[in-house]
C-alpha cells in the first residue's frame, strides 16, 4: 500500500481551555495542522505545541481559518475575499514566528472548519486562500478536500494540492463531508475507521451515509484531535497503517 501521510489539527487550546492531548498525538501523526489564533490557540499553546512537533519529528501545517473564537471557526463568514487573504497571510506569520523559536517551520497550509467546507465551493473564497499562500509562499502545499474549488484553485496557480480523506468524518454521496448537524457526521469505533481508512487505500472508495460506494484520492489521511478519544483512535489507525505495511511519511 506504500505510503500515507496521518494529520490532526492540533494547538487548538486558549487560556485556561484544554482541548485535546497534542502531545500524545504529535507522537503518534505524521503532520500536524497547527491553529494560528484565529479560530483557537494562544501564543502559548501555538509555541508549545510547535515545539512538541519539532521533538517528534512531525510536520507542521498552518491551520487557517475565519476569525471566529467564539464558534471555533464553524460559522461561515462572508470575508470579501481581499481581506480573506490578508487573514490567511498575518496567520501564516504568526504560526512562522513560533516555529522559527522552535526549530521547526510552516511546510503547508489547511483550512479549517467552515473555511475549509465553504472553499470546496465557494470560488472566491478558494480563490483567496491560494492567493496568500502563492503571495507568502509558492512552495507550500495546500491540503483539502478532493475535488475541491480550492484544490483546483491551488493547481491554476502552480501549487502543489493535497487530497485528504477525514479518518471520522461521514462522506456524502457526492463524496463532501457530512454536515455536523446531521447523524453520521461522525465516527467513533476505532475498528471501523481503522477498517474503512485500509479499504480506501486498497479500493479507492469510501462507503457513504446513504451505503453507496463514492471513490477518493488521498495522499493524507485526518484524524481530528478534538474527537472524544481521538488518541485511541490515532493508535488504532496507526497500528492499523503499520501492520497492512503502510509507510507512515508527511506529503510535505
Amino acid at each position: 500500500m506504500g505510503t500515507l501521510d496521518l494529520n490532526s489539527d492540533l494547538g487548538e487550546s486558549f487560556g485556561r481551555w484544554d482541548l485535546g492531548d497534542d502531545q500524545a498525538m504529535l507522537g503518534l501523526v505524521s503532520s500536524a495542522n497547527v491553529a494560528c489564533g484565529f479560530h483557537a490557540g494562544d501564543p502559548s499553546t501555538l509555541r508549545r505545541t510547535c515545539a512538541g512537533a519539532a521533538a517528534n519529528g512531525v510536520v507542521v501545517g498552518a491551520q487557517v481559518a475565519y476569525a471566529d473564537l467564539a464558534g471555533f471557526g464553524r460559522r461561515f463568514i462572508d470575508v470579501p475575499p481581499s481581506d480573506l487573504a490578508n487573514d490567511v497571510v498575518y496567520q501564516l506569520g504568526a504560526l512562522e514566528a513560533m516555529c522559527r523559536v522552535t526549530g521547526t517551520a510552516v511546510r503547508y497550509v489547511k483550512p479549517h472548519g467552515a473555511l475549509y467546507n465553504a472553499t470546496v465551493h465557494h470560488e472566491e473564497q478558494a480563490a483567496a486562500v491560494v492567493a496568500a499562500v502563492r503571495d507568502y509562499d509558492p512552495s507550500l502545499p495546500v491540503l483539502g478536500l478532493p475535488g475541491s474549488a480550492l484544490l483546483r484553485a491551488a493547481e491554476a496557480a502552480g501549487l502543489r494540492a493535497v487530497p485528504e480523506f477525514f479518518v471520522d468524518r461521514g462522506y456524502t454521496p457526492e463524496g463532501t463531508l457530512v454536515s455536523r448537524r446531521e447523524p453520521g457526521a461522525l465516527l467513533h469505533d476505532a475498528e471501523e475507521v481503522t477498517a474503512r481508512l485500509l479499504r480506501l487505500l486498497d479500493e479507492g472508495v469510501v462507503r457513504a451515509v446513504d451505503g453507496s460506494d463514492v471513490p477518493v484520492r488521498a495522499e493524507s489521511a485526518c484524524v481530528h484531535g478534538d474527537s472524544p478519544g481521538a488518541v485511541a483512535m490515532a493508535t488504532a489507525v496507526r497500528a492499523g497503517l503499520e501492520g497492512a505495511g503502510v509507510t507512515l511519511r508527511s506529503f510535505a
